[in-house]
């Protein structure tokens, strides 16, 4: 059972300003405790920045967020404890191997769950020890993947997690999920692609008001 607080996520009046462009504003929205978040639109929309916000990694330039009723500036490191992030470059160092690459991962937050177990649910266990450089595209893109299965963390957010992968990975990466969300774990993505999120309503950015 993931951690997860009856609440979840929710975001007030959230502004992101780039380069003296405002990519957004007023953005309101509740992710819960079992649910999801679809981000959609055109490149240079925000959908990375927004995830970069969540992520507590950009500083939104107006608004709050807050988890379970608890902003994030009254516990930043507590909301960040709470985040597996994914972002659109896998981070894979081609030095170690498969395995070491996860292993790295989970104890970089702290420890985690079965490296070798969160290796087979995107169907790359047979590689845990062959070195990253070794690895097609698409492999590197589920060993990224991989480290949300190995920590134990309630929130998921990812950018473009079904990029490279055939369509055998995206239904692992959907039924990984799936698995979270029933568990009681909420995930936040940002896709131009098709991925199947049963329920999840979808915040378009980008859109002329």
């Amino acid at each position: 059972m993931n951690d997860a607080p009856g609440n979840g996520l929710a975001a007030e009046g959230l502004a992101c300003v780039r380069g003296g462009r405002t990519l957004f504003t007023g953005l309101d929205f509740a992710v819960p405790a079992g649910g999801a978040l679809v981000l959609a639109g055109p490149n240079g929309s925000g959908k990375t920045s927004l995830l970069r916000i969540i992520a507590g990694l950009l500083e939104a330039a107006a608004g709050r967020l807050v988890w379970d009723g608890v902003g994030f500036d009254d516990d930043a490191e507590g909301y960040r404890a709470r985040i597996a992030f994914v972002g659109h470059l896998d981070a894979v160092k081609p030095g170690l191997t498969v395995a070491e690459n996860l292993a790295f991962w989970a104890g970089l937050y702290g420890g985690g769950r079965d490296v070798a177990a969160a290796l087979e649910s995107l169907g790359i266990g047979h590689l845990a020890g062959v070195p990253a450089r070794f690895l097609s595209a698409g492999q590197r893109r589920r060993l990224a993947l991989a480290r949300i299965a190995a920590l134990p963390a309630p929130l998921w957010l990812l950018d473009e997690p079904t990029v490279t992968l055939d369509e055998q990975s995206v239904r692992a990466v959907e039924a990984l999920i799936a698995g979270h969300r029933a568990a009681g774990g909420a995930v936040v993505v940002a896709t131009h692609a098709g991925i199947a999120l049963p329920g999840a309503p979808t915040l378009r950015l980008g859109d002329a008001p």
